[in-house]
């Protein structure tokens, strides 16, 4: 699957430190953790956003994320992932890290939240309040090596079968998110743009 490879600027868009939103089960919000505290353990529930980048050609763009990644480095994923910071709507935050990690500016659409929790063996976990939005484009992708390793744009089709006969290459909130769009959320995604 190398058929881009990430060359974008190698600016550090994420940190250690940074506060995320912890959540409760409703997603209210009820205090703030670094990063690499919350992903420690079982983790720690706190806001994260996922979305799906489609090009005109209906391909989705997968990412493998940096090795140096605290969690899943190395394993292939969905467009760009991320947490909203302290004073900023997921939405904003969805729309912020386009560019930082891929050198997208797009809008994003909103699919669904759910929560989620995946264990990293020892190293620690992913424990999220997850809104998954998709977006459009047909921007050069750019990606930051400080993130991605390597990113390719995949048929529909060619990921559903990833997915069913490779599924260890991949992280664990794709292989829950994806058939959930695929399966309830197909037509939001696949219809035309609203003009306007």
């Amino acid at each position: 699957m190398n058929e881009s490879s990430a060359s974008g600027q190698a600016r550090i868009v994420s940190f250690d430190d940074e506060p995320l939103i912890l959540v409760d089960a409703d997603d209210n919000v009820i205090g703030h953790m670094e990063k690499a505290r919350a992903h420690e353990g079982e983790g720690v529930l706190h806001r994260a956003f996922s979305i799906f980048l489609f090009n005109s050609d209906g391909h989705v763009l997968m990412q493998q994320r940096a090795a140096g990644k605290q969690l899943w480095g190395g394993f292939w994923s969905n467009s760009v992932c991320s947490h909203p910071r302290r004073g900023e709507t997921v939405a904003d935050a969805a729309r912020r890290r386009l560019e930082e990690e891929i050198g997208v500016v797009a809008d994003v659409h909103y699919l669904y939240t759910f929560e989620y929790h995946a264990q990293f063996g020892e190293i620690g976990a992913e424990h999220e309040m997850c809104a998954v939005f998709f977006a459009r484009s047909d921007m050069a992708v750019t990606g930051n090596p400080t993130e991605i390793a390597d990113f390719a744009f995949m048929a529909p089709e060619t990921l559903d079968d990833a997915l069913a006969t490779d599924p260890e290459r991949y992280t664990p909130w794709l292989k829950m998110e994806w058939p959930r769009i695929r399966d309830a959320h197909w037509d939001e995604v696949t219809a035309p743009p609203r003009a306007g």
